[in-house]
Formats: structure tokens, sequence, C-alpha cells
């Protein structure tokens, strides 16, 4: 992806035309709300996607700044503006953030955590609670040490049952009370098992466990599995994070090495993450096609019209050959790949798949996928909405992250917002989750079916169906995002 140079004198009429030098403060001191959300409005007006859904951010919209004002101090909170006064209803993933510093280390996979990636699902004879079950667990973290493993189930956090709360689509949210258990420094689980009746008893065996700072590797099971005289290579992929392109590159030159035929990338519980590094892979996965198209952006009209007068080549993504630190990519030039998807797999996961269709024979194994086609960008207040500006308010740590375009593949593809349905359906099961990355975990196995062309396993694969409302990972910043690791410049002050 190139990097964009907008010359917003050609934009003389577009979102910055309200404002002046003289509306920012000069002095250090608390910021007023009123100040952030001037910030905000100037840059969802500007790049924001939604754009020509939201009559308020019309360039012609308010006839005075005191009009504008007077609508931005009708929010009582920037976040209330933001969601409630800019952000289009068709837009379920542009957002706003107090704290950007918490927003970086999110994106560099630096978090607290006490090492369980757990999904939750609603206690099926009552709605009203809620069950976590072990996804998988990181490695060198306070959960290995203490013996948690994938599969274990666990309904209660000190001795207190995880509650939920009915929203008014008819869905259910972690009540606040549970949130805040499972976000304990210091905290207990309380372990459960189905009775023969399938439903959820306790135990009686609890494992106290703590929380520490912890980067995660994404890059978390890479592996040559020989099946059938077949080597077949296996990567469990769970962010696409740009400071962790070198491990995921060596692990395509192991591949590399051992010369795999066919590959099965796992990214069921992959929400997403750099678009650059989503470029990357592809190129891993193939290499024959250096230089071809992946997708093409699509931003809001405005600046799509300058763009694709100005610098089209900037709108269009293509197979490359290097990684963000000049390196070499480790290309496998496959001609067709299998990938596990589920309802966790959102934004670059989904990338990889649409981008990949025109060229290669591509093959979905598990659930449909979440249906995040749109990446963002992280706006900073400062004259450029830059963070490495020597004019970034040194008032505040507010960030807004709204979605600035969306794309189609070479062949004029779309993603559907509906998500990415799966060839072959299967959805994991609760009751035997299997080990990640071996022959007979479940999803794997299908896949594998499909590469041997052998029959599936006449057992029943899929168990019992429990309504999974969330995961771990919803409650990290940029869960479900993809972005631009880099912003657009502006040759123009916004101030």
């Amino acid at each position: 992806m190139k990097k964009i140079a907008l010359n917003i004198a050609a934009f003389l009429v577009l979102a910055l035309s309200w404002s002046c030098a003289n509306d920012r403060d000069d002095e250090l001191g608390p910021v007023s709300f009123l100040e952030i959300k001037n910030f905000i409005y100037d840059g969802m007006q500007l790049y924001y996607l939604y754009k020509p859904e939201v009559p308020e951010l019309a360039n012609d919209f308010f006839e005075s700044r005191d009009a504008r004002n007077d609508f931005l101090n009708s929010f009582d909170t920037p976040e209330n503006f933001f969601y409630n006064g800019v952000v289009a209803p068709v837009d379920r993933f542009s957002f706003i953030t107090d704290d950007y510093r918490e927003l970086e280390r999110s994106f560099a996979g630096i978090s607290k955590t006490s090492g369980i990636e757990y999904g939750l699902s609603l206690d099926r004879n009552d709605p009203n609670f809620a069950f976590a079950w072990v996804r998988y667990v990181l490695p060198d973290t306070p959960a290995s040490a203490a013996g948690v493993e994938r599969g274990m189930l666990f309904n209660s956090i000190n001795g207190e049952r995880l509650t939920t709360t009915a929203n008014a689509d008819g869905t259910y949210s972690l009540s606040a009370r549970s949130r805040e258990l499972l976000n304990l420094d210091v905290f207990s689980i309380d372990l459960a098992e189905f009775d023969t009746n399938d439903d959820l008893q306790p135990t009686g065996v609890s494992i106290d466990l703590t929380q520490v700072e912890y980067t995660e590797n994404p890059v978390f099971i890479a592996k040559t599995l020989t099946v059938n005289n077949r080597k077949i290579g296996y990567l469990m992929y769970n962010a696409y994070r740009r400071n962790f392109d070198v491990q995921l590159n060596n692990a395509f030159a192991q591949f590399k090495a051992d010369g795999i035929e066919d590959l099965v990338l796992d990214l069921r519980y992959n929400g997403g993450g750099s678009v650059e590094t989503a470029i990357d892979l592809t190129s891993m996965i193939t290499g024959q096609f250096n230089g071809q198209v992946i997708t093409k952006q699509r931003w809001n009209p405005e600046i799509q019209a300058f763009l694709e007068s100005d610098d089209p080549e900037s709108l269009i993504d293509r197979f490359d050959n290097t990684i963000s630190n000049g390196n070499a990519i480790n290309s496998l030039n496959l001609s067709r790949l299998f990938v596990i998807g589920t309802g966790s797999t959102a934004s670059a996961s989904e990338l990889t798949i649409i981008g990949l269709e025109p060229y290669i024979d591509v093959q979905t194994v598990g659930t449909t996928t979440v249906g995040k086609f749109q990446a963002s960008i992280t706006l900073y207040d400062s004259d450029n909405f830059s963070r490495n500006d020597d004019s970034l308010n040194p008032s505040h740590f507010y960030a807004i992250q709204p979605l600035v375009y969306t794309y189609e593949n070479s062949a004029g593809t779309v993603g559907p917002p509906s998500g990415i349905i799966p060839d072959f359906e299967l959805r994991e099961n609760l009751t035997n989750l299997g080990v990640l990355g071996d022959e007979s975990e479940p999803l794997l196995s299908l896949a594998l079916d499909q590469i041997l062309g052998r029959s599936p396993s006449g057992k029943s694969r899929s168990g019992m169906k429990f309504e999974h409302f969330t995961a771990v990972e919803n409650q990290s910043i940029d869960f479900q995002r993809m972005y631009i690791d880099y912003l657009p410049e502006v040759l123009q002050n916004k101030k």
C-alpha cells in the first residue's frame, strides 16, 4: 500500500472550510469537550467512508461556526457525539478511545491477561447466565503455569456466576458485573462440566489466576503434518500484527523448506488487524502473482474522486515480495488454500480470502465469518491528524478510528456484510473441542478430508449447539478492526 499525499488545496469545499487557526487553545491545561468534538468533526468530515449518509457532515450543512458548535454542544461527551452524532447507522466498527496509548499497545498485541483466550456462550437453560470455554491458552502465562487447557469450562469467578443482560434487539451481552469479574487482577475460575443431560454443573475445582502484561505472538501454531505421505502445512494465525511480520515470514520459510504441498490456514479466532500484513500474507501463500491487483479501495466520494485524478495507483493494493523490514517474502506458490473460519473471523482475515479467490482455489471450513470489509485509520488531534506531529494536542489522549474505505477484489467482488459462507460447514463442538493442530481436531480434520479426498468420519462432529455471543477479544479496543498502519498525508493544516 502506498502513502497517500492529499493536496487538500484541491478540496476547498471540504470539511476544512469551517476551520481556522484561532480555534485551538494556545495554552496548555485542561481541554474542553468542545475542542475534542471539533477535532472529531473535522476528522470525520474529511475521511469518513459513510460521510454521505450523515447529513450533518455535509460541507454546507451549518450556516456558521456558531451553529456547528451549538450542534456539538448538544452532546454531553465526545463519546456521545461520536456514536450518536457522526457515525452512520450502517457502521458497526468505527470507534473512539479516550486513550490512544492503549489503542497503540493493542495493535502491537500488548495487553493484561491471565493467558486464557475464551469464548462465552449462553446457558441453554437460562440465558440470564453465561459460561466461558477456553479456546486456547497463551504460552508462558499464569494460565499455562496453572494447567488451564483448551476445552475447560467455567461459569463462575470467585464463586459468583457469570450473568448476562438482555439487549433491545433480543441478543445478550455480558453484564457489567461479570465484565468486572473477568478483568480482576487476581481471581479464581470455578470449573464446570456437562453432565449426562448436557447441563452444566460445577466440578468443585477452582484455579487461581493473576493478570500480567503480555505481548502475544499471533503465529500461534506453525507445523508441517505428514498425512498419507503428503506434507501439509498448518498455520494457526490469530491476528494481523505488523510487528510480528518476521515471525510470520519465518513460518513460511519453514513450510518452504519442508516442501509442503498444501496449506491449512486457521483463522477461526482471527479478528483482523493490519492491511499491509494481510497483503504480505497473500503473497507468502502465492508468489507467482507479484505486482498483480489484490484489492481496489473505495473511499468517500470526495477523496475517491481526488485520488482517481491525482494518484490512482494509491487506490490499488498489489501482491508484493518484501515484508515491512525489507526482507524477501518466503512464497509457497500454492494454487489452492484451505481456510478455517468462524463467527470470530473478520476484516483482514476476510480480505485474505476475498483477495486470493480470483487467483487460486480457496476453500473454507467452519462457520460464516463476520462480514467486515472496510478499513480504518487512527486520527489524532493534530493539524494533519497524525501522531507524529508537533501540533499534537498535549491536553488529552482522545483518538478516533473511523472506517475510511471499503474494497473489491480484482474480479470486482465486494465481500458480503453477512459474512463469507463456508464451503464445508462445521460448528466447533463445545463438548469435544479437540487439540489445536492435531490431525483429529474436528475443523482441521474436515479440511484434511478435502485435501486428501477422503470421506468425513461417520460420527457426529458438531455436537450440541450453544449460542456463542462474545469472546475475550471483544473486550480489546481493536476487536474486529482492519486498519492502515500509517495515516495518509494531508498537505494542508486542518486548523
